[in-house]
């Protein structure tokens, strides 16, 4: 760290992107990303035009994708934001409403809430998952802070009901109860009709993983106006043109293709079940996902090993050394071929292994 960097603890633990290697093609099954382009509505968007336009900036109110996302999910506008990848929103709802009170989310949940808890220097409650990782929604209650819950959880893929979250923004009626739904349009229930009921629920989704834009960085979030108000303060007080223009353009068209949405989430879901299933067979002990991954572990070879093993086998999972997920490693689901390439490599490494 320079003399320059005074404010920046040496301390601080940046957040650990997934590999994004550039020396090799592997298959990548390591950072939650669609195996399926964007829609052609995306495609045919962004044209020679809008393409010319980026001379301008873009609208700070999003306007139009703002619309698009308030007709599509039944809100107002005012009950929608629209950010620089979801982390850039939560980013915002960390500062917002954890820097006075303080912040409770999981010990093994998304990387991204202990960094930006320390960035701000934001005091935090660690509230452990029970022995099968799922949640105890009374571990949240009356806790006198901001509660953030990744639903379905991140590595886990396990789901907490909406009945279980309304439980949490019952009893936390002071404080906003931050639901992150990066992956629910994989399997669940969604917490967002809830918004109109509680004034302290903000829903936090991404373009990245079920609508193919993870490139183009796109986030949103929905609430009650007031909620939404507070982060457009912030907004406007840190990067009034967070979405560049060809990034709304396409996120407009996305939100408007539902054939092109449902026909690639509904395949990820086919996938996800042939995984688990194969995986089951050779094995492991496979986590009920609700997510477009699934978290393993084989009684036959460590998480670590077999993360290294698949790596020399040009196939990239992700590997998380915490003490209680070290056995353990996170697979995308990717298309029937990727997955079959997978699971024809796990076979061979078990059996090298056992020679």
């Amino acid at each position: 760290m320079s003399r320059f960097l005074a404010k920046a603890p040496s301390s601080l633990l940046p957040y650990t992107p997934g590999e994004q290697p550039q020396d090799k093609q592997y298959i990548k099954l390591n950072t939650n990303e669609s195996p399926f382009p964007p829609s052609p509505k995306v495609l045919g968007a962004i044209s020679q035009n809008e393409c010319k336009d980026l001379r301008l900036y873009s609208d700070p109110d999003l306007k139009s994708l703002s619309k698009s996302l308030a007709e599509y999910y039944g809100l107002e506008t005012n009950q929608v934001i629209c950010s620089n990848g979801s982390d850039e929103v939560l980013s915002l709802a960390f500062f917002a409403w954890g820097t006075d009170c303080g912040v409770a989310f999981a010990d093994i949940t998304y990387g991204f809430y202990p960094v930006f808890s320390q960035f701000y220097g934001i005091d935090v409650k660690i509230v452990p998952l029970k022995e099968d990782f799922s949640i105890l929604p009374q571990d949240y209650y009356n806790c006198g802070r901001m509660v953030v819950i990744a639903n379905p959880n991140a590595p886990t893929g396990l789901l907490l009901s909406v009945d279980d979250i309304e439980k949490i923004a019952l009893n936390n009626p002071d404080n906003v109860v931050v639901v992150d739904e990066a992956y629910i349009d994989f399997g669940g229930n969604s917490a967002l009709p809830l918004i109109n009921k509680y004034k302290n629920i903000l829903v936090v989704r991404t373009f990245s993983k079920s609508r193919q834009l993870a490139g183009a960085r796109l986030g949103f979030a929905m609430g009650d106006k007031e909620l939404i108000a507070d982060l457009n303060r912030l907004k406007f007080s840190f990067n009034p043109y967070n979405v560049n223009r060809l990034t709304a353009v396409a996120g407009k068209a996305a939100i408007e293709d539902d054939e092109w949405f449902n026909e690639t989430r509904l395949k990820i879901i086919d996938n996800r079940n042939y995984t688990t299933e194969n995986l089951r067979k050779l094995g492991f002990d496979v986590i009920e996902s609700s997510a477009n991954f699934v978290f393993a572990k084989s009684n036959k070879i460590d998480g670590e090993k077999l993360y290294l093993s698949l790596k020399e086998k040009g196939i990239l999972v992700r590997h998380f050394g915490l003490e209680r997920i070290k056995d353990y490693v996170r697979i995308t689901i990717g298309d029937k071929n990727q997955m079959e390439a997978l699971i024809s490599a796990i076979k061979k490494i078990l059996q090298e292994g056992s020679l």
